[in-house]
């Protein structure tokens, strides 16, 4: 585990104090949960860029040819 010296402004300390307090947790969780929602938002991000340049038109036209012509169930109308 890691140690950091982190400044923040006033009033970001002080709406981090008061959420950590309702949801019971403390300040170092909060940061620490949200950091890693962060990261794991923009690693998504730059993974879903990658996979989309592999992407093939081509392709994908060929596999949505195989679907039936039929109307959709009652449900998934728009």
């Amino acid at each position: 585990m890691s140690t950091i010296s982190l400044r923040l402004p006033e009033s970001l300390h002080k709406q981090a104090r008061e959420l950590a307090k309702k949801e019971h947790v403390s300040i170092n969780q909060l940061i620490t949960t949200a950091l890693a929602e962060k990261l794991s938002a923009l690693l998504t991000s730059e993974y879903l860029e990658e996979r989309a340049k592999r992407g093939s038109r081509r392709k994908f036209e060929r596999v949505l040819a195989k679907v039936r012509d039929r109307e959709p169930a009652e449900g998934d109308r728009l």
